[in-house]
């Protein structure tokens, strides 16, 4: 009779030696699962109809038939496993983290300051929209808008883009310059207390104008303009940065102006705006034209700039080159 044992014996040493050599790939493919890279992944976002997020009173308005989307980037931390798969397609984009944060930024300051720069683009929008179809600025509210908040000046978070100037010291302000006139006027490191509208609420703040690099008086730090002559707000949500600057003037235009820019159709686009009109180039154009196609866009309006980029992943949808906001109306205008 053969005794079979010792062969089972050393199957199972075998076995046990396998294992043991496996054991390591285990903890290296778990650790490669579980670790986030110094990465960002880059990937189609939300499309969103921008006349759906405008809000108008006191003015009559002129609602579109078809659609006007603003097109985002999601972004997340990868995996080895995800910054492979990322890679590999087309409609997504993976780049070092260092580049979308400036030196010295949390991931934090810069979805703050992405916020402040959406709030920026309405203003922007509004500005142009209103001045061309509303006989805006002459006609305005009371107080001062805050365009824009600058970094490294006393108004740093203090004062943000889309608040509402109403007084200073106590004095009521309509003008620009004139509260220009009242920050020299103060001087260096002499406090002025401002009177803020903001969300439904007031607040008041003390900001002490300073001197900033390349500027030869005294500044808070802001950008500013006329209040609005009628209740206008834009609900953006979470979604930040100024490349839908483009969309919010067209909306705005669409519906304060008679008839349908749209004619109906579903148009998409992205582009940062500024306040002479003209159309700026913006990160993750690739990702957008995907989102806009991926929504049912049949036409997507570009930056010149990036229209190379764009046509790289580009299918059915027809892309349009613009320079300003009105190339694009009247590219529409010449649809309907």
């Amino acid at each position: 009779m053969l005794d079979l044992e010792p062969i089972q014996d050393e199957r199972r040493r075998s076995r046990g030696g396998k294992l043991v050599y496996l054991i390591p790939v285990v903890v290296v493919l778990f650790v490669a699962s579980m670790v986030r890279l110094p990465y960002v992944v880059l990937q189609p976002g939300p499309a969103k109809d921008v006349e759906t997020l405008i809000h108008i009173s006191g003015h009559q308005t002129f609602p579109s038939r078809g659609q006007l989307l603003l097109t985002s980037v999601s972004y997340y931390k990868p995996n080895l496993y995800q910054a492979i798969g990322a890679w590999l397609d087309p409609a997504e984009s993976v780049v070092p983290e260092r580049e979308l944060l400036r030196p010295g930024q949390s991931r934090e300051q810069e979805f703050q300051q992405a916020l402040s720069d959406m709030d920026t683009s309405k203003i922007d929008a509004a500005v142009l929209a209103l001045t061309r179809y509303v006989g805006y600025p002459e006609e305005h509210g009371p107080g001062l808008l805050v365009e824009a908040a600058f970094p490294k000046t006393p108004a740093e978070g203090k004062i943000f883009a889309g608040d509402l100037i109403t007084a200073v010291d106590g004095k009521s302000v309509d003008d620009p310059d004139e509260l220009g006139s009242l920050v020299r006027a103060a001087g260096i490191g002499h406090a002025l207390t401002f009177t803020i509208r903001a969300g439904g609420k007031t607040r008041r703040v003390s900001v002490a104008p300073a001197k900033v690099p390349d500027v030869d008086h005294p500044v808070i730090g802001v950008s500013l303009v006329n209040n609005f002559p009628f209740p206008l707000s834009i609900d953006s949500g979470n979604i930040g940065g100024p490349s839908a600057g483009l969309m919010w003037t067209l909306g705005l235009v669409d519906l304060l102006t008679p008839g349908d820019l749209t004619n109906g159709k579903t148009i998409a686009g992205t582009g940062q705006i500024t306040l002479d009109g003209k159309v700026l180039p913006i990160g993750g154009v690739q990702e957008k034209v995907v989102a806009a196609e991926r929504a049912g866009a049949t036409l997507f309006f570009v930056p010149v700039q990036d229209a190379p980029a764009a046509r790289s992943v580009a299918k059915k949808i027809l892309l349009v080159p613009v320079k300003t906001y009105l190339e694009a109306v009247a590219y529409l205008e010449r649809l309907t």
